[in-house]
């Protein structure tokens, strides 16, 4: 006797392709869960409503934004969640000008917007964002981006008022807010943070007929000008600065007892960068850049950030390294460590010439005192010892002088990189100011930036003698300008050779 086949299940239909990536899982959608699931929750708490510890700072930095754009709306981005792979962001981490102006902190509010409306006596201030949501919402138990099951619970929008000290509204007026009036009120935009928000603004702006080429330039002048106001560091951020290297010393001492073990490793790099980030972790919000740890050869790769090496016996390893606070200021340290504990002659010869080349900028630097000096002086201070080094080790084919005229330049073969940045939200801050206020600008009490000369003699190099070949050497503080002269803010860390030498061998 012959049976009937049975016929195949039908299959489930298959969901937009935008809506796939949560294809894994298999969220209950009836009624009754809806209704179970949204009850039973203590919601009293909205969240901590202290204030930020940067709000008490930064009233006067919007006030001076304020007052630099007066009768114009301001539109400042946090930025967007970023894809990492599938249905994973990257750890998102809020544009630096939106941090100076908002003094939110860590991984805080994607998608949200600092907006300026222009009044009859300055700006109305007014933050964006997405408050929390109910227990009765599809957010709650459903959006694996911000809803409070998935991430945990959000500020309403009173805590993030006390926390801020400025008005407080939901993300979903904004587009209104940002766009309304757009042909008789003239909108600037700080661009490359938010591709949703620069999509509105394009289209409000072509809607008005607005000349795009005027508005984006006055987009451009509003970045300018949001980068040139961090050059100078007031107390809070000069303090969070100093937290940003207390961390990163934890965090080179843990390098420093890590060598032993990265000599045994088949990637001893990694277990280098490694121990530096669990300190920069632990203690702060994580590493501010991606860390270097080169070893050898790799030391003369000036971004050699795959730390994929092994370390030898003998090797100088470059750790250039530098941890985030919580508020997302970061400190920028390099030290060069002999591995086994002991300069050879030769890597000491190098070694010495380019802390001599850093001693030069600081003495330099500290003259502000007495007279004018540009940011581009601390520099060339570095590179006159550094051309006269490197002639005494006989590589320059022309005199030192020779080589330090602009039409020479010789010297940089060994050193292409400049000798200072500058230091705070960003790794290299302040980067969008105009060279006039950059390296032409007057050192001034408050500014805070790197001193970081090197010498890197790479392996393939057939101009320099056998010895020199695959040591790369470089040495970098954090230097903030006083009215009495500069600090060191790295002072803390062995710095001499013979310091570093009794550092490592300490930890062995």
């Amino acid at each position: 006797m012959t049976t009937k086949e049975s016929a195949p299940a039908a299959a489930p239909s298959d969901p937009p392709l935008e809506e796939r990536v949560n294809t894994r899982s298999r969220r209950p959608q009836s009624a009754a869960f809806r209704d179970f699931i949204a009850s039973g929750w203590d919601r009293t708490s909205a969240g901590d409503p202290t204030p930020l510890p940067a709000s008490a700072w930064t009233p006067a930095r919007r006030a001076a934004v304020s007052a630099r754009f007066p009768g114009e709306r301001l539109v400042i981005p946090a930025g967007n969640l970023k894809v990492r792979s599938n249905d994973t962001d990257y750890v998102f981490r809020a544009h630096s000008a939106f941090i100076h102006l908002t003094g939110l902190e860590t991984d805080s509010e994607p998608d949200s917007v600092l907006v300026f409306e222009p009044t009859d006596d300055g700006h109305e201030q007014t933050f964006y964002f997405r408050p929390r949501a109910g227990a009765d919402t599809e957010e709650f138990f459903s959006d694996a981006r911000y809803g409070e099951y998935w991430v945990g619970p959000r500020e309403d929008l009173p805590t993030m008022e006390a926390k801020l000290g400025i008005a407080c509204r939901d993300i979903r007026e904004a587009p209104e807010a940002i766009a309304k009036d757009l042909g008789s009120v003239s909108v600037r935009l700080l661009r490359g943070a938010d591709t949703v928000v620069e999509a509105q603004i394009e289209t409000a702006r072509t809607q008005v007929a607005a000349d795009l080429e005027v508005s984006r330039a006055g987009d451009d002048e509003l970045a300018q000008h949001l980068s040139e106001m961090r050059l100078i560091k007031d107390e809070y951020e000069i303090g969070e600065l100093r937290r940003a290297v207390d961390i990163t010393r934890a965090g080179f001492d843990s390098v420093v007892a890590s060598l032993p073990r990265a000599l045994a490793h088949t990637r001893g790099e990694r277990v280098i960068e490694t121990a530096f980030a669990l300190a920069a972790r632990a203690d702060g919000n994580g590493v501010g850049y991606d860390t270097i740890a080169a070893a050898g050869d790799h030391a003369c790769t000036l971004h050699w950030i795959k730390n994929t090496g092994a370390v030898a016996p003998g090797d100088l390893v470059l750790v250039d390294a530098g941890a985030e606070a919580d508020s997302l200021y970061t400190a920028d340290v390099t030290r060069t460590l002999p591995v086994s504990g002991t300069f050879t002659p030769v890597q000491a010869r190098i070694y010495d010439a380019v802390l001599e080349a850093a001693d030069a900028a600081f003495a330099v630097a500290a003259e502000h005192v007495h007279r004018t000096v540009r940011f581009g002086e601390v520099h060339d201070a570095a590179m006159r010892v550094i051309a006269h080094r490197l002639a005494d080790f006989g590589l320059l084919p022309v005199s030192p002088e020779e080589a330090l005229a602009p039409t020479g330049q010789q010297h940089r073969r060994w050193m292409v990189h400049g000798t200072s940045h500058h230091l705070g939200l960003d790794v290299h801050d302040c980067a969008q100011a105009r060279a006039e206020m950059y390296l032409g600008a007057e050192l001034r009490e408050g500014m805070v930036f790197t001193i970081e000369p090197g010498l890197y003699f790479k392996a393939a190099d057939m101009l320099v003698p056998e010895e020199f070949r695959g040591i790369g050497v470089r040495i970098e503080d954090d230097v903030l300008v006083t009215a009495d002269g500069v600090e060191n803010l790295s002072a803390g860390f062995p710095r001499t050779r013979a310091e570093v030498e009794a550092w490592v061998q300490g930890a062995q």
